[in-house]
C-alpha cells in the first residue's frame, strides 16, 4: 500500500497495548494523535526514540497529543520494554504487520548489503478529523521528536503580527500644511488704481478756471 500523505484519511486500527487493552483510531476523534512505527522493542535505535517520546511526552499532552508507539513485537514484549524504559504511552502490537501496511510502512530493507522485508521506521501526525496532518517517512532518530512536537505548536505560533498602524499626529508633524503665500496684485492693476483716485482731484479744478473767465 503507498504511504498516506497530508490530506489523507488515516486508515483506521484496532490494536492491543502492552497491558492488553485494544486500541483504536475512531476512539480518538477530537485529539491530535502522534502514531509512530519503528522496527523492534530494546534495539538502540529505536530505545532511543521511545525515550525521547518518554521525555517530550507531558508537552506532547499538552499540546493536545495521543502517543502511540507501533511495531511487530508481541505485547508481552512490548510490556517488558515499556516497563523497563518508564513508558507512559501505549505500545500496539502489529504481528502480522496489517496496519504497517495500510500505512505503506512495510517494505524491503537492506542491512549489511542482505535485503529483507520489515518494518520502515516513520511517523504519522493525525489530525482530530482522522486527516493526516503530516508525514515523516524514513525517520532519523535524532532530533525527530522535537520535530513533532513543533508541528504541534506551530498552528499557534503561526498567526502573523499585524504592524501597527501610523499615528495621524506623528504623520501631521512629519509633513507640515504649507501656510498660503500673500496674492501679490499685478504692477498694472496698482498703476490703474492710482490713476483711478486721481481723477477725482483733476476734476475738482476744472470749474475753479471757468468761473475766472467770466
Amino acid at each position: 500500500m503507498p504511504m498516506p500523505q497530508a490530506g489523507d484519511k488515516a486508515p483506521g486500527f484496532s490494536l492491543p497495548d502492552q497491558s492488553g487493552a485494544t486500541v483504536s483510531l475512531s476512539q480518538l476523534k477530537g485529539r491530535h494523535v502522534v502514531l509512530y512505527f519503528y522496527p523492534k522493542d530494546a534495539t538502540p535505535g529505536c530505545t532511543t526514540e521511545a525515550c525521547d517520546f518518554r521525555d517530550e511526552h507531558s508537552a506532547l499532552v499538552k499540546a493536545g497529543a495521543v502517543v502511540l508507539g507501533v511495531s511487530p513485537d508481541s505485547t508481552a514484549s512490548h510490556l517488558k520494554f515499556a516497563t523497563k524504559q518508564g513508558l507512559p504511552f501505549s505500545l500496539l502490537a502489529d504481528p502480522d504487520h496489517a496496519v504497517a501496511d495500510a500505512y505503506g510502512v512495510w517494505g524491503e530493507k537492506s542491512l549489511y548489503g542482505r535485503k529483507f522485508m520489515g518494518l520502515i521506521r516513520a511517523t504519522f501526525l493525525i489530525g482530530p478529523d482522522g486527516k493526516v496532518l503530516r508525514v515523516w517517512p524514513k525517520v532519523k532518530v535524532a532530533g525527530h521528536v522535537a520535530e513533532v512536537l513543533s508541528a504541534l505548536q506551530q498552528p499557534a505560533d503561526a498567526a502573523p503580527k499585524a504592524a501597527p498602524a501610523a499615528k495621524p499626529a506623528a504623520a501631521a508633524k512629519q509633513a507640515p500644511v504649507a501656510k498660503p503665500a500673500p496674492e501679490k496684485k499685478p504692477a498694472a492693476v496698482k498703476k490703474a488704481a492710482a490713476k483711478k483716485d486721481s481723477a477725482p482731484k483733476a476734476l475738482a479744478k476744472a470749474p475753479a478756471r471757468k468761473g475766472a473767465r467770466a
